[in-house]
């Protein structure tokens, strides 16, 4: 028998099953020939088949997960590929016949839901921020309490982005208390265009502190631009049938952070507001078309596949349908609820567990939850998501779509037999 490999073309074409194009197919085949391995070119086309964006399971209990695309969409960013071909009015104003602002759209119906004069939406609240800053401040004082020079997730850093936007930063109080005075003090002093508020984000300070409230911060003389991050809109929640959970008591909310006096918010589309990543920027319409006019705005602007997802997200809010939002549907489901589908999947051990929200959102807060635990400490694989904690592994139902239950119950059925059964 001859110990020639076979050709290239060949053994991609055996590979066609798998369903990925066949360039990539070749490149499977050509790496697996060189390695003298032939037979690991289906190998390698499943994990090339693994390593592109596809739906998972998430089971962990956290229901803003960053490493799983925090809130969870419930449209899909595309249509089927033989869908009809559809333009959009993005940059068309119908009625004029003449072109439109892209920011006509999602952002009427954000600055309205947020009980703002205008909105503008770009592509994430580090953003939003940046913009803001430099459009608003560049080459003067921005004043942030100390207790506020954050550093959240990927790197962003107050004090950076504020370098970063061509705006000087002003340290205003102390890590742990700082008054009205000391932003006051600042605007006589250090040439200051902003007070900057910035939401803690993943962490807080307790014990002897001390902070203004915005609408003592209002009162400075120069705009306040309170970075809420999370994407409350409205901490009335109207659009829950039962109002806002208690455990979102305390989280500040875009509506509320306006009327008390803020100039300008920023905050995420991908976190409390249940929408896609972007970031949002409403307030006062003065100073949002002065962000709209600033060189950034064009580099920031989001795409009109974005702007149509947090299109159909506003809506639903505005019709007050917060169970249509994946995010509050599974936020606000009871206990009960989650304890009998956990003693449905007939796999396990049912017990109680704390769900939290994630995404720099809410930190400490937990929500009480239920799922199934298992025996031994499982790492999560085949694209289910799981908590796992000294010899046991969890999955909470909380963050599970009542129609995935089948299928983490096969997995958790796999994962608990033995070696040779599975």
């Amino acid at each position: 028998m001859s110990d020639r490999p076979p050709s290239v073309d060949s053994l991609a074409q055996s590979l066609a099953g798998s369903g990925l194009p066949h360039a990539l197919l070749v490149d499977a085949a050509r790496a697996a020939i060189a390695a003298g391995d032939p037979a690991g070119a289906a190998g390698r086309a499943e994990a090339l088949q693994r390593s592109l964006l596809r739906p998972v399971i998430n089971a962990t209990g956290v229901l803003l997960h960053t490493n799983l695309g925090r809130a969870p969409l419930g449209i899909a960013p595309t249509g089927p590929p033989d869908a009809p071909a559809r333009y959009s009015n993005l940059e068309f104003d119908t009625e004029g016949g003449i072109r439109g602002d892209r920011h006509a759209h999602a952002g009427t119906l954000l600055a309205r839901l947020c009980g703002a004069e205008a909105a503008l939406v770009v592509n994430n609240c580090a953003a939003a921020v940046t913009l803001v800053l430099g459009a608003l401040a560049a080459g003067r004082g921005v004043a942030v309490s100390r207790g506020e020079l954050v550093e959240i997730g990927g790197g962003f850093r107050v004090p950076e982005i504020v370098a970063q936007s061509g705006a000087r930063l002003v340290e205003v109080g102390t890590t742990n208390r700082t008054r009205r005075e000391d932003y006051a003090r600042a605007v006589e002093t250090a040439d200051v265009a902003l007070c900057l508020r910035v939401h803690q984000s993943n962490y807080r300070i307790v014990g002897f502190t001390e902070a203004p409230s915005v609408r003592d911060l209002a009162t400075v003389g120069v705009p306040l631009v309170a970075d809420i991050g999370s994407g409350l809109l409205d901490e009335a929640c109207q659009w829950l049938a039962g109002g806002p959970p208690a455990w979102l008591r305390g989280e500040p909310a875009a509506r509320q952070t306006l009327a008390a006096g803020a100039g300008l918010v920023t905050f995420s589309g991908d976190k409390l507001l249940g929408g896609p990543q972007a970031g949002i920027i409403a307030g006062r319409a003065e100073l949002v078309a002065r962000c709209a006019r600033h060189p950034l705005a064009r580099a920031f602007r989001a795409g009109g596949m974005v702007l149509a997802a947090l299109q159909s997200v506003a809506l639903t809010y505005l019709h007050r349908r917060g169970d249509d939002i994946p995010f509050w549907r599974m936020a606000t489901r009871t206990v009960a609820e989650l304890r009998h589908r956990a003693e449905a999947l007939g796999v396990g051990e049912v017990c109680s567990l704390s769900a939290t929200t994630g995404g720099g959102t809410l930190p400490g807060v937990e929500i009480p939850s239920a799922g199934i635990a298992l025996d031994g400490a499982r790492a999560a694989g085949g694209g289910r998501g799981a908590g796992v904690a000294g010899q046991r592994t969890y999955l909470d139902l909380r963050t599970v779509d009542p129609a995935d239950d089948d299928a983490l119950a096969d997995a958790a059925r796999r994962a608990s037999a033995a070696p040779g059964d599975r």
